[in-house]
């Protein structure tokens, strides 16, 4: 019985981490989005907070075997807006 418990408690955890991945994976992509509207609008690119996230993404990425997401560069975004 106690290793079904242990397996349980396993798989939750993983659960916790793949919720936590998506939530940041999402808040990195409307980092992207808010990044190519200042573009759009003329303004000066800031990728310090996409990068910030996307940081935070590949810490988990290494630790639970998720797949990585690459830094984002300002002439990343620039050629989205084109």
């Amino acid at each position: 019985m106690s290793v079904h418990k242990a397996i349980t408690a396993h798989s939750a955890k993983q659960a916790e981490y793949i919720t936590l991945y998506k939530k940041l994976d999402a808040l990195r992509e409307a980092r992207i989005e808010s990044a190519v509207e200042q573009c759009k609008s003329g303004n000066d690119i800031n990728v310090a907070e996409i990068n910030e996230v996307t940081n935070q993404i590949n810490q988990l990425a290494q630790r639970y075997h998720l797949p990585p997401r690459k830094l984002v560069t300002a002439d990343m975004v620039q050629s989205l807006c084109n």
